[in-house]
């Protein structure tokens, strides 16, 4: 017998908010320094969305925060599981800014997003455990692994793991790089089984690059000078962190396969952060050529183009959206091998081989 680490039970919240690229036609883009950013907005656009293949994305409504958006994502994600919620031993959160209300500017951390998630969920058990972990944008697939490892470790039988994130609220409006961001939140529930064929979570990998890659994603102040400049918004180094992820993250994933002993040929699917399409297609392309092997086709699903970038809540967002049937041509069957990798904030990567 086996004691698998299974995911068997999928959630995801999706804000109803459509902002479509059109939205930022009349938006004055900046210069870091300052200056105003003298290319026309329609081709910033064009050039923007022919690189990242975001047409729109979505916002959480005002009344609408965090913890809302994880609650929501998480009580789909426990009946899809039917299991009872009170026999949860671990609520594992993965977010980079807090609750953040409308228009604060300010993350709001106590109690933690886990914490918040359990009171709504009115779980009354004090032996279910509820933390936050910032890890970047992998911040989802460390919790999955965090939930391996509780698992392996004995005292752990079902764990929620979840990715919620409310980024149109921590952008600079004047930053172009405002364009990428969205909110959503996406929940799964792991749980332990003993089964007389292995399969669930089979290997994992995370790494740190916390050199001069630390200052790739940042807080700093907006680019229009006129305004606060106390005040901390995301920003990043999107060129740098282009070229980290595509000589980074395939070795990375690589690694997870070697780990086990799989070869890609094994591979059914990629979910992999949606980050940047052109970005995504790049890591996938460098790891196949890594077993020297073309691509194999529809292998890696991508939302990126109608939801934006999530951070922490694009792979489960996107697995529960295969798994749904809401993604033309993708689908994931019992037996088959699938990759969860992200790259972000850190820099940190990490990888997940699951067989369903």
């Amino acid at each position: 017998m086996y004691k698998n680490r299974v995911i068997t039970g999928t959630g995801s919240f999706i804000p109803h908010k459509i902002v479509k690229n059109s939205n930022f036609k009349d938006h004055v883009f900046l210069n870091e320094d300052g200056t105003l950013y003298e290319k026309d907005n329609e081709k910033t656009i064009e050039k923007f969305q022919a690189i990242t293949g975001i047409e729109e994305r979505r916002y959480a409504d005002d009344t609408v925060n965090t913890s809302d958006m994880a609650f929501n994502a998480s009580l789909k994600a426990i009946e899809s599981a039917k299991i009872n919620k009170e026999d949860l031993d671990l609520i594992i959160v993965a977010h980079n800014f807090g609750e953040i209300k409308k228009d604060s500017y300010q993350g709001d951390f106590l109690p933690s997003i886990a914490t918040r998630v359990k009171n709504k969920l009115e779980i009354q058990n004090p032996n279910c455990v509820a933390y936050d972990i910032l890890f970047g944008c992998p911040g989802w697939v460390q919790g999955l692994i965090q939930a391996n490892q509780a698992i392996k470790a004995g005292d752990v039988q079902k764990v929620l793991v979840v990715g919620a994130e409310t980024l149109s609220r921590v952008v600079d409006n004047n930053d172009r790089d405002s364009m990428i961001f969205s909110d959503g939140a996406g929940a799964v529930v792991v749980e332990s089984l003993e089964e007389e064929t292995e399969r669930g979570i089979l290997s994992t990998v995370a790494q740190t690059y916390a050199l001069e890659e630390s200052k790739f994603l940042y807080s700093g102040p907006t680019f229009n000078k006129e305004k606060d400049q106390g005040i901390n918004y995301m920003k990043m180094r999107g060129r740098k962190i282009y070229e980290f992820a595509l000589v980074n993250v395939p070795s990375a994933m690589k690694s997870v396969l070697d780990k086990r002993g799989l070869d890609i040929d094994d591979i059914h699917k990629i979910f992999l952060h949606q980050a940047n399409e052109k970005m995504d297609e790049g890591i996938v392309k460098r790891l196949y050529r890594l077993f020297k092997k073309p691509v194999k086709k529809n292998v890696m699903p991508m939302s990126i183009q109608k939801l934006g970038n999530n951070s922490v809540a694009t792979v489960p967002v996107l697995y529960d959206m295969v798994l749904s049937d809401q993604l033309k041509n993708h689908i994931v069957t019992k037996g088959d091998i699938i990759i969860f990798a992200s790259v972000g904030a850190g820099m940190n990567i990490n990888a997940v081989t699951y067989q369903s």
